[in-house]
């Protein structure tokens, strides 16, 4: 019994060593297969790290393949989307290019061109139309990048065309034009020509109104020769008033500020009815101290020297006229009047210089276009001069006060379509704005004043009838049918009957005798 003790001892712990060795294995084994990780850093043996990366790797590479696939698939995509775009807009400009062609092919029309234009359309739209059947079967074969550069190519190709098409539009605009503007020009001579034709007709009359002087004698003298030999004279200002007009226009005056120096607050219905107010500034001049015998430049004369200075100087010329007597009356009177109507700044600007005024004042004659127009008006002036003084009669001159109401007895009016507004519009009131040429009234014949009208103003002007009536006659402008204008003297001397029946503005209002203040 005591010798098996020992051996049992000894087997247990036997046994216990080898639970022990167990033990351990299994720990090793667990601690073989675990994964710690510190900051990243693997702390498995070298070839365990090895296959856990390659299986990682492996992973990743096939989830980039897949990645970059699909972006490549979507960059071929949008460069097929932008060269359909870009074939499509340029098939449109083509089309654009090919129906301009087409209108331009209109007019003038040309057959083979439109059937071309016509055939460009309809080819573009074949190609469109199959451009969009492909799209929507999604069976688009484009090359991109050749695509959108031949896209880019058909699309100059239909700006340049377009251009091109404008170009030849243009060029016949321009023709069209250079073809209007030639006969518009052929126009304009033609009225040009007309306007001297007529010119010198109306010069004509006049020089034949005053060469009627030579076979007139005093004895059948009568008022309407000074009716028809006033209106050659206004004829005479109003042509140095348009070349007077004319000159400045090319001196680039400022002819409204001017108008407002010579009419202010005038109001105009045309802008080609400024030349009123120069014709005015002029006549104003001219026709001061018309009433005094001489202009009052000299001594006082009866009517038959008047009469016999008139023939003699008729058939004249003004230069002669000046050269040879400076000193004369009538050569103080267009020195003085000269000087008088152009101013020296005036002069300065249109001439560039004062020559024309030195020669002037020194009794010298200009040879000039503007000297020679303003010397056949003073001349002609003058000659009415002393024929209204030659009727031996108390010669008087008036203007219209401004805002007077218009008399058909006293004043004409220089624009006709005011007077045709008047009538279509009878509530309207006009009044007179200024007077362009005043009035004459030798004896107890007045002769009408020219006067410019304006609408009224909110204030009415006080009427009292012109008188006394008894012996006063007025020289009235008729018209004719051919054109010709005659003179009727109407009687205002019967009291309540004819144009003394009517209300009328006569010199003790509205109208000043006189000369002008």
């Amino acid at each position: 019994m005591d010798t098996l003790k020992p051996k049992s001892a000894l087997n247990n712990n036997n046994n216990k060593s080898r639970l022990a060795r167990t033990f351990r294995k299994v720990i090793n084994l667990r601690t073989a297969t675990k994964i710690a990780s510190n900051n990243g850093i693997c702390m498995l043996n070298p070839q365990s790290c090895r296959v856990v990366k390659e299986q990682e790797d492996g992973e990743n590479g096939e989830h980039r393949k897949k990645n970059g696939f699909n972006e490549d698939l979507k960059s071929r995509n949008r460069a097929v989307m932008e060269a359909l775009v870009a074939k499509l807009f340029a098939g449109i400009t083509s089309i654009k290019a090919a129906y301009a062609e087409l209108q331009m092919a209109q007019n003038p029309y040309n057959s083979d061109v439109i059937q071309l234009a016509d055939q460009a359309v309809v080819d573009e739209l074949k190609a469109i139309s199959e451009l969009k059947r492909s799209f929507l079967k999604k069976d688009l074969d484009l090359s991109p990048q050749v695509t959108i550069m031949l896209a880019e190519i058909q699309e100059q190709q239909g700006v340049m065309k377009t251009y091109e098409i404008t170009i030849k539009k243009l060029e016949s605009e321009v023709d069209g034009k250079d073809s209007e503007i030639s006969s518009l020009r052929s126009r304009l001579n033609d009225a040009v020509s007309a306007n001297r034709s007529l010119e010198k007709k109306l010069n004509a009359s006049g020089s034949l109104s005053f060469s009627a002087l030579d076979n007139l004698k005093l004895s059948s003298l009568n008022h309407t020769h000074f009716a028809q030999f006033l209106q050659s004279c206004l004829r005479s200002v109003r042509s140095f008033v348009k070349l007077l007009v004319k000159d400045l226009e090319l001196t680039n005056w400022d002819l409204d500020l001017a108008v407002k120096f010579i009419e202010p607050g005038c109001r105009f219905s045309k802008q080609s009815h400024r030349c009123f107010a120069f014709e005015s500034f002029v006549a104003k001049t001219m026709f001061e101290c018309f009433n005094f015998p001489n202009f009052n430049l000299d001594q006082n004369d009866d009517k038959f020297s008047f009469f016999e200075r008139l023939k003699k100087m008729n058939p004249v010329s003004p230069k002669h006229l000046f050269t040879q007597s400076p000193n004369s009356s009538f050569g103080r009177f267009l020195r003085a009047k000269y000087t008088q109507l152009v101013h020296a700044k005036m002069e300065c600007s249109v001439f560039g210089n004062l020559n024309q005024r030195k020669m002037v004042t020194s009794c010298g004659y200009p040879e000039m276009p503007f000297f020679n127009s303003f010397a056949e008006m003073a001349k002609r002036v003058w000659l009415l001069h002393y024929l209204a003084f030659s009727f031996g009669e108390e010669v008087t001159v008036f203007q219209v006060r401004k805002e007077s109401r218009f008399s058909e007895v006293y004043m004409e009016c220089v624009t006709q379509d005011v007077l045709g507004e008047l009538d279509a519009s009878p509530e309207a009131e006009l009044r007179v704005s200024f007077t362009v040429v005043p009035g004459f009234k030798i004896g107890k014949t007045v002769f009408q004043s020219q006067v410019y009208l304006s609408p009224a103003s909110s204030s009415p002007a006080k009427l009292v009838p012109f008188g006394p009536w008894d012996g006063t006659v007025v020289v009235l402008p008729v018209m004719v049918g051919d054109g010709e204008t005659v003179y009727k003297t109407v009687d205002l001397g019967v009291a309540g009957g004819g144009l003394a029946g009517r209300q009328a503005v006569g010199p003790d209002d509205d109208v000043a005798e006189g000369g002008y203040y």
